[in-house]
């Protein structure tokens, strides 16, 4: 456990934060449900080093890749013999509440320009995806996404749509100039600006190269045509243009000048002395505590996200002493990329981590000691990789598409955000209404459940003492308490959630459904739910609910709901389902 006075003022600012949370939670638990409580939206922005909801309630995305859009087949790998909703429900069962897609610069553009095609599938397994295109393909997989509670972070990997594409070192390639880049991701941007199931964009994987291997990715204060740090914050402003909610991820570099060098210098002196510190592909943001990444007006949708990886994807040099955690801090990270956290500038998403078990002591305890700085920091992450056919790392899933590494996944598993209060050890997603796993699901719970304190008795007083633990158990002193008492009203006895997902859309309308679940102690005797209908919608008919302006109540045969019991309505709606209809809120009565 570390007792620097980082570590001490972490613990404080956990406390405050979950004291606040819950003074807020029982001042309004027994006048509003919990899906009131919530933010409408799911969008995300930054406070100092940690991401934060709309709200203001700090979140941790733990979450994992899942490639293929970005190769030569242009839709995810394995659906050659998996099937797209199965893999996709597994992943938010078990916890991931976050994908990272990998897609290339050329298939944004082929997209934009009408020209997408039709991937090779396995329709047998995926018969819902037979006569759909690529761009068909991935609106399929968004609303999966929705249906599940899942949000995802688009990576543009490669210039071009090839499997080796990421080994090329920098954004342009050939006919994909900078230019190009730029417009590719402000294309994908308009598309989405109202979908909040992308909720972050990360500018382009792993820029790198040496100067002794031209073209390469630099990190400077110069408008040059390789200057990485100017690229980024020039598609991050570009992008938040069009949509100031999404977050703007940027990775570091390869290389950075050691004092007193430049970027002209040469990779190494003639004595061999080195002019530069190497780390990872896209490790390397060291740069940023002279040439921080200016989004402007937007800095607070700002994240930085390097690299890491273990010795059997490449034998680094601290590897070949003996390493601890502590040393690969002081050595590695901190220098590299933690000083960013430690320091409160930014918050840190590290974008790719993993590999084999089993094979090298070395990189088991390299894993295991990256998963427990990212726990005990609670730094965000997105592990590599969801497939087996990564040839460096392997996969979380084995070679049948189906079966999950369960040694891996066992690692994996703490750094996976999960509830230690009401819901121990459900694991907590970043959609305010869907639970993580979707409707009815009994791993997850949905970000508005996390943030709400439900079950509790109206006009009573309740205190609350906070203590914070570490990855290896260590417990902080408790906070003072923090009291507050329940408004009077109907309390904890009665409640109810409303989850909204769109079932079919077509041409000019679209059919809907919303799920009420009583969330209460006690049966209800009726519930209603207010809807947002957006401007150029409307509700042409409406079954299993009656309708009055803007709010659904319950017919005679569905209002009496046992807790935990659920009634769906439906309706169809003209005009476009993206943002059409929003549940706004559900009482119970």
């Amino acid at each position: 456990m570390r007792t620097t006075r980082p570590g001490r003022a972490r613990w404080r600012r956990a406390a405050a934060l979950v004291a606040a949370t819950a003074l807020t939670a029982l001042a309004c638990a027994a006048a509003t449900p919990a899906a009131s409580a919530a933010p409408r939206e799911d969008w995300l922005h930054v406070e100092g080093n940690q991401i934060v909801d709309e709200a203001g309630n700090r979140v941790w995305l733990t979450g994992a890749n899942w490639f293929g859009f970005n190769a030569t087949e242009r839709v995810f790998h394995g659906l050659w013999s998996a099937n797209i909703a199965e893999v996709t429900r597994s992943m938010a069962d078990r916890g991931i509440n976050i994908v990272r897609v990998p897609i290339s610069t050329r298939l944004l553009l082929e997209w934009k320009n009408g020209q997408a095609t039709a991937p090779n599938v396995n329709t047998h397994v995926n018969p819902e995806l037979a006569g759909l295109n690529s761009l068909q393909v991935w609106d399929h997989w968004l609303r999966l996404c929705e249906r599940h509670g899942l949000k995802v972070l688009l990576d543009v990997h490669s210039a071009e749509a090839d499997n080796s594409g990421h080994v090329h070192p920098v954004w342009y390639k050939g006919a994909i100039t900078t230019e190009l880049f730029h417009q590719a991701w402000e294309w994908v941007t308009a598309r989405y600006r109202d979908n909040d199931t992308i909720v972050a964009m990360d500018v382009k994987n792993e820029p790198h190269g040496t100067p002794n291997q031209p073209p390469r990715a630099k990190w400077d204060g110069s408008t040059d045509v390789d200057n990485w740090k100017h690229v980024c914050e020039t598609a991050g402003r570009r992008v938040l243009a069009i949509n100031p909610k999404v977050l703007i991820l940027c990775e570091g570099v390869e290389v950075y000048p050691r004092a007193g060098e430049t970027w002209q210098s040469p990779d190494t002196d003639p004595d061999l002395s080195p002019n530069y510190h190497h780390t990872w592909w896209g490790g390397n943001p060291r740069g940023v505590a002279e040439h921080p990444v200016d989004l402007g007006a937007h800095q607070d949708q700002l994240v930085y996200s390097p690299h890491d990886y273990g010795p059997l994807v490449f034998n680094q040099p601290w590897f070949d002493k003996p390493f601890t955690k502590e040393s690969l801090i002081a050595d590695v990270w901190r220098p590299n990329w933690l000083y960013l956290h430690e320091q409160g500038a930014a918050p840190l998403l590290i974008g790719e981590w993993g590999g084999r078990l089993g094979q090298d002591e070395r990189q088991d305890r390299w894993m295991a000691a990256l998963r427990d700085l990212i726990v005990e920091e609670g730094l965000h992450q997105t592990f590599w990789v969801l497939n087996p056919n990564s040839g460096d790392t392997g996969g979380l899933l084995l070679d049948d598409w189906k079966t999950w590494d369960e040694t891996k996944y066992a690692l994996l598993k703490p750094a996976l955000w999960q509830h230690a209060g009401k819901f121990v050890g459900k694991f907590v997603g970043l959609d305010h209404q869907v639970r993580l796993g979707g409707e009815g699901s009994t791993t997850g719970i949905s970000l508005g459940e996390r943030y709400t304190d439900t079950g509790l008795t109206p006009n009573t007083r309740y205190s609350y003492a906070l203590r914070a633990k570490d990855a290896a158990g260590n417990l902080s002193p408790a906070t003072a308490e923090v009291t507050a008492t329940t408004r009077p009203g109907t309390g904890g006895g009665s409640g109810c959630t409303a989850i909204y997902r769109t079932t079919t859309s077509r041409q000019g309308g679209f059919q809907a459904e919303v799920a009420v679940t009583n969330t209460g102690t006690a049966s209800t005797r009726g519930w209603s739910v207010e809807l947002s209908v957006a401007g150029g919608r409307t509700i042409t008919s409406l079954w299993n609910g009656t309708l009055t302006g803007g709010t659904v109540t319950n017919t005679a045969h569905n209002g009496s709901l046992a807790p935990s019991a659920s009634a769906t309505f439906g309706f169809v709606a003209n005009g476009q389902a993206t943002g059409g209809v929003t549940a706004v809120s559900c009482t119970a009565t």
